[in-house]
């Protein structure tokens, strides 16, 4: 029923795309995909709209790096494999997953038809392991390895240049290190869609109490000069950037508090400012956060 066109099949290069047979289906296929989704284009040389499908289930199979495959089946040198899954008209996709089809489509897709297909059958087999790797780099960072960490972060990123999240874990890994500038830089050259994202806000926060950091003057001469004279706004602000620098972040929610219930609007609202980058640099969940942000709103809504 397809034809019988003396045509050599298609070859791909890539790992992650191949041509398969009778004889390397089982292998290729049902045992690759317990580990990956694997989708199976049947197509033939004669079929005019194979021409375009090939290539773009290619693109974006490679696009997915690694988290779906691809097997390519001429039909006209595989009729057993096509006869045994009924195929009935080319082309048709299949995809594999832990041994069993769990979708498919026949004849040709738009473009983004086919990218939405591949993403939802990549997602099926999870991140490829990312998710692991970033919680890995994550304990680096908190055990001090920072170098570990950031050379494990770049990877990630590197293999997923999407991920916001090792974007990020980058830059604070950097920080730890105490490379400033090299940090600066990497938020510096960010993408758009990761400038975009809390994980960028949460990392350029860090960088900026940083440097605030390096500027600090010592605590207990300031509090010594707010103690004196506690209705000065400037030595309770400049406390707060010690008292943060000197690692003891709750004191200079505190102080920043006491300074925004006293004069909100200081210095442009200087206080309110600096504790949204405290709440930026930290976890959304921290206990700091949540009782800073729930005093922070109480004193804004009465």
């Amino acid at each position: 029923m397809f034809g019988f066109a003396e045509t050599k099949p298609q070859t791909v290069s890539n790992d992650l795309i191949k041509d398969t047979s009778e004889a390397t289906f089982m292998q290729d296929v049902i045992d690759a995909s317990q580990e990956v989704p694997v989708i199976v284009d049947f197509w033939a040389p004669w079929c005019g709209p194979c021409k375009t499908l090939g290539p773009a289930l290619e693109a974006a199979v490679t696009a997915a790096k690694g988290r779906v495959k691809m097997v390519k089946v001429d039909v006209d040198q595989n009729q057993g494999i096509a006869g045994q899954l009924r195929i009935q008209s080319i082309p048709t996709v299949y995809a594999f997953f832990k041994g069993q089809p769990v979708d498919g489509f026949q004849g040709a897709l738009p473009g983004s038809e086919i990218t939405k297909f591949v993403d939802k059958i990549a997602a099926l087999g999870g991140d490829g392991g990312l998710s692991e790797a970033i919680e890995a780099a994550e304990a680096m960072l908190a055990e001090g390895e920072a170098a570990d960490a950031a050379e494990t972060f770049a990877a990630i990123f590197e293999e997923d240049p999407t991920s916001s999240v090792a974007f990020g874990g980058l830059v604070r890994a950097h920080l730890a290190l105490g490379d400033t500038d090299r940090a600066a830089q990497i938020l510096e050259g960010a993408p758009a869609a990761i400038r975009a994202s809390k994980d960028w806000e949460g990392a350029k926060a860090q960088l900026d109490l940083a440097l605030q950091a390096a500027e600090a003057g010592p605590v207990a001469e300031l509090t010594a000069q707010l103690e004196a004279d506690p209705s000065n706004p400037q030595a309770r602000f400049d406390l707060a950037l010690a008292l943060h620098a000197a690692g003891d972040i709750e004191g200079a929610v505190d102080q920043l508090l006491e300074l925004f219930r006293r004069d909100r609007e200081w210095n442009e609202g200087a206080a309110r400012a600096q504790l949204f980058t405290i709440f930026d640099a930290l976890k959304p969940q921290d206990p700091i956060v949540l009782k800073g942000r729930r005093r922070l709103s109480s004193m804004i809504f009465v």
